[in-house]
């Protein structure tokens, strides 16, 4: 019979399979090979999902059972209890900062003429912790300055630590709260904006001759028809007017009132810029004002202190000085813009010399993120600018007024919102001296990085 086709048999004979034969026996070796590695490595797989399953419930279990929990968010690191009654936050902030050719607002002669300085300091070095206790309601906040900068000439002691606030709210009822502790009193946003919070590296030069800064006393407070175009605040308070950290030195108390109409029915932050890009249009318009007798003329960080031409608290008479202040105060935000302005006006009526004496001051800022008008701008850029002026006494004869004036501009870059940024301003400032009828200016640049952890 004839075949269908020729097999490997009719052409090698029956020598050709006996060659072939090991092939089985290596592909057997192989395959068990390939088995045994397969099987490690499900075994593998499988364990290690096993121990994440273990290491996932453990965590669950801790998390769920543990009384404490563990977060961080635009406060700081926080830990709370797990029923809510426990809150606290823990912040550090640092201000590292250039400064070219003076540090601070010359308002004098003899600062203007005085030798360049180009510094590096830690302008302020913080910690902040706040939350609140028994009650979400009840409130508590304190800061620490942990290393205030210091003069070359100054005293060690005056760069140690301190608190620089103290506090606690009974916030129960948003019509009307309560406050006690030391803390910066609401009468000027300028000043009770966080220094963390600014638009410039400093404040301008509007703020050392009229802030009241920080005093101890109690305050109440108050949110009134909040959301509707009545929307007000109000903060009425007594304080012991020496400053921070001082006991009073006589009967006479500072009494101090600020309301604030929202007239956009929208609640403005205590903060500088609009880098959180509010989306309506939010608005407020405030006025205060406040009245002491006592030794101070001036206030600040450190506490009571003196304007130029008048006596340091150390050598002053117990109320000796009646000092009366008022502030007209408007800001304003909307997508990427930012405005606020203020005027102060102050009188120092000296009693032991019967002699009274006027001052005023203002300055209005903007800032804006161009990005939204250009996207060629980067989005994390800020540029602003800043005009500020005071009249005061003339340190040798107060019943002349000396003018000083601030034209300055300021590039922001927002690496984490306020949180973490780098600041640029360069200031031009000015001196109309009435004493020796001289006109002097300088300028001033400087850079600062602000990071808060």
């Amino acid at each position: 019979m004839k075949k269908d086709s020729l097999t490997s048999k009719d052409i090698l004979g029956d020598a050709a399979p006996a060659a072939a034969a090991p092939a089985p026996a290596l592909d057997a070796t192989v395959e068990a090979r390939v088995d045994a590695a397969v099987e490690r490595a499900v075994e593998k797989h499988l364990d290690a999902a096993a121990e994440a399953r273990v290491v996932d419930k453990v965590a669950k279990k801790v998390e769920s059972e543990f009384p404490v929990k563990a977060s961080y968010g635009s406060k700081g690191f926080r830990l709370e209890s797990r029923d809510g009654r426990f809150q606290t936050n823990l912040q550090w902030r640092a201000q590292l900062r250039y400064t070219n050719p003076f540090t601070g607002d010359p308002r004098q002669l003899a600062a203007f003429a005085a030798e360049e300085q180009s510094t590096f300091e830690a302008r302020r070095l913080r910690m902040k912790i706040g939350g609140h206790g028994f009650q979400p309601w009840l409130k508590y906040y304190f800061e620490v300055d942990l290393e205030p900068t210091r003069e070359v000439d100054d005293e060690p002691e005056t760069a140690s630590g301190r608190v620089i606030d103290w506090r606690i709210d009974v916030a129960r009822f948003p019509f009307a709260e309560l406050r006690v502790g030391q803390w910066k009193i609401d009468h000027n946003r300028e000043r009770v904006d966080s220094s963390g919070r600014q638009q410039f590296v400093e404040r301008s030069i509007v703020n050392r001759t009229f802030t009241i800064d920080r005093q101890v006393g109690v305050q109440l407070r108050g949110h009134l028809f909040a959301g509707t175009p009545a929307d007000l605040r109000y903060w009425a308070g007594v304080f012991t007017g020496e400053g921070r950290g001082v006991e009073n030195d006589d009967e006479n108390m500072m009494w101090a009132g600020r309301l604030q109409w929202n007239f956009l029915g929208r609640d403005l932050d205590w903060k500088q810029t609009d880098v959180e890009f509010t989306e309506l249009p939010t608005g407020s318009l405030a006025f205060g004002a406040m009245t002491n007798k006592g030794r101070c003329t001036r206030w600040s960080s450190s506490g009571c202190g003196n304007l130029d031409g008048f006596a340091r608290p150390a050598t002053a008479m117990d109320a000796q000085f009646k000092t009366e202040q008022m502030v007209q105060e408007f800001a304003f935000k909307w997508r990427g813009f930012s405005v606020q302005e203020e005027y102060h006006w102050k009188t120092v009526e000296d009693r032991l010399a019967g002699e009274s004496f006027d001052m005023q001051g203002a300055y209005a800022q903007a800032g804006y993120f161009f990005h939204y008008l250009f996207p060629v701008v980067p989005q994390p850029l800020e540029l602003a600018f800043r005009y500020a002026f005071v009249d005061e006494p003339n340190r040798f004869n107060r019943f002349l007024d000396n003018n000083r004036e601030e034209y300055s501009m300021a590039a922001n870059w927002f690496f984490a919102g306020h949180n973490n940024k780098l600041t640029l301003d360069y200031s031009r400032l000015t001196l109309d001296e009435a004493f020796f009828d001289r006109d002097v200016s300088d300028d001033r640049v400087r850079v600062q990085w602000d990071v808060s952890f």
